[in-house]
């Protein structure tokens, strides 16, 4: 065990348990009494742990319970960023996968396991569920036995012995492919091979994963190696001579960039001696690797937070204590373990499961019905939805389909399409009198898509339903496209329109930023499902 620092930064150190360990519960979820005893913290450390990662996006409170929160997808998207391979190799594993028609992942070497980095699936009722930060003992996949390959002696003693992997390994060194008979688990069969950079090291592996339904072991490998090879020789064309990495977007609250980190001062000043100021700062500097092509040095890392050297060092120094960075003779470089700290859930999230929280603290302050919906066809389809708290509230579930020319929300995504895309939808929609209020004309409603993707929000009053109001917004993914609109609806009644507009219209913008913003998290290296 290694010698713990003297600068190791405290607050820092015991965070990360925490956040470890929220990812490692079922779920992503641990009660506080149950951190306190799986970290060996004090009940009162945790708290104010609990009360800072709160703060800053990366876990979330449910009642007595913490939960792992999208904030804390950009730790694990620094990594990628900084590792630059999804973004890089990952169009190439997509199209092997489309060739192929089987799925297809890319994997590096993280200790004595292997790191799932992007997954390339197809649409089987039978899916493969590998997602981007999962572990697998080295012994147990295919990819493993490719890394293992260039162990040696030292790093073999500290493995469990297990003659049939070294066999396998030695299988892999001579032949320079690796294959799984079902090793993970009775079914999952895999073929990979490494992809080595301009200096001959191996950086990752890709694999070929199927089920036994299709091809067995070897009728996979007799499928998959030529195509492996070619998309392996492209591969490393791409690392000899790819195109700078880039950082990209931001990815949620807390994201550390060139102007500065987190916001630590006002959170500081809002929260007092509850809101841990060097666990703050910790966590800014391990997201400004994101930013950084190659080794990082000091002063980069520095600058990117906005933190005096010494601080930044001290950040550096713990993060390498603990596993999540190694220092180089050139700089500091970040290790896949990063991913341990909840990607590999939060890369499972769906919208709905994005957006609900948001929709339950919307409904809690405007005490009205919220919902999130899709297109679909010519229709709107909800995703998800919160009811309101008033005895007569709006009554829809998920699922319900809605025609989308009568919605608010339906025209605020009709008016996001392309104009030649929206033409054509228009053109083909024959719009049904729902109410005495609803437009039904083609010039009129192709008026009020305009003027709603003009503004910025819908609004439709008792043109779907008598008695019903309605004001929606975008939801926009990380590259800006609208993929889904935020609505609240209520009766009529209740209150003017010029009220009820000023009244919903911020809160609503407001909610549809945080739904974006965790979205752009989640989804920075692989899509977020609608459903």
């Amino acid at each position: 065990m290694t010698t713990r620092p003297r600068e190791v930064v405290g607050p820092l150190e015991r965070g990360l348990a925490v956040l470890e360990a929220v990812a490692a519960g079922d779920g992503g979820r641990r009660g506080l009494g149950e951190l306190a005893r799986v970290t060996g913290l004090a009940r009162s450390t945790v708290d104010r742990v609990a009360t800072t990662l709160t703060a800053l996006g990366v876990l979330r409170a449910e009642g007595r319970d913490l939960l792992l929160a999208p904030g804390a997808a950009g730790l694990g998207n620094a990594y990628l960023d900084f590792c630059g391979l999804p973004g890089l190799l990952g169009p190439h594993a997509t199209a092997l996968a489309e060739r192929l028609d089987e799925a297809v992942s890319l994997a590096v070497p993280d200790g004595d396991g292997v790191r799932f980095l992007a997954q390339a699936n197809r649409r089987r009722a039978m899916a493969i569920g590998f997602r981007p930060g999962d572990l697998l003992p080295a012994r147990r996949c295919a990819p493993g036995a490719l890394f293992a390959a260039g162990w040696d002696e030292e790093r073999w003693a500290g493995h469990p012995d297990d003659p049939g992997f070294r066999a396998r390994v030695a299988r892999a060194r001579e032949r320079g492919v690796a294959v799984d008979d079902q090793l993970i688990e009775p079914g999952l069969v895999s073929v990979a091979l490494p992809v080595r950079d301009p200096a001959g090291a191996v950086v990752c592996a890709v694999s070929v994963v199927s089920h036994t339904s299709r091809h067995d072991a070897a009728a996979l490998e007799a499928l998959a190696v030529a195509p492996l090879g070619d998309t392996v020789a492209a591969m490393e064309t791409a690392l000899a001579g790819g195109p700078a990495r880039t950082a990209g977007p931001g990815t949620g609250p807390g994201t550390a960039g060139p102007e500065g980190g987190s916001g630590v001062a006002g959170f500081k000043e809002e929260l007092g001696s509850g809101f841990l100021q060097s666990l703050a700062r910790g966590l800014d500097v391990l997201r400004a690797f994101g930013a950084v092509r190659g080794s990082a040095r000091l002063t980069d890392l520095a600058r990117l937070t906005g933190l005096p050297r010494a601080t930044a060092r001290r950040s550096l120094l713990t993060l390498a204590h603990l596993g999540y960075v190694r220092e180089d003779p050139g700089g500091f470089v970040l290790l896949p373990r990063v991913l341990e700290l909840g990607h590999a859930r939060l890369s499972a999230l769906t919208l709905p499961e994005i957006a609900t929280p948001h929709l339950v603290r919307l409904v809690r302050d405007v005490r009205e019905s919220a919902s999130v919906a899709v297109l679909d066809g010519d229709d709107i389809r909800y995703v998800a939805r919160v009811a309101g708290s008033r005895l007569l509230h709006i009554d829809i579930v998920v699922g319900t389909r809605l025609p989308a020319y009568a919605t608010s929300m339906g025209r605020v995504l009709l008016g996001a399409l392309p104009e030649g895309e929206r033409d054509g939808r228009l053109g083909r929609i024959v719009p049904e009198a729902l109410t005495p209020r609803t437009l039904t004309g083609t010039g009129e409603l192709r008026e009020a898509v305009a003027a709603t993707a003009e503004r910025g929000f819908g609004w439709v009053e008792e043109e779907l339903e008598e008695g019903l109001r309605s004001v929606a917004v975008p939801v926009r993914d990380g590259a800006g496209r609208v993929v889904a609109a935020l609505n609240v609806a209520l009766n009529a009644g209740r209150c003017p329109p010029e009220e009820s507009l000023a009244t919903l219209l911020p809160q609503l913008r407001e909610t549809a930023g945080r739904i974006s913003a965790d979205l752009a998290a989640v989804g920075r290296h692989a899509p977020v499902p609608t459903t």
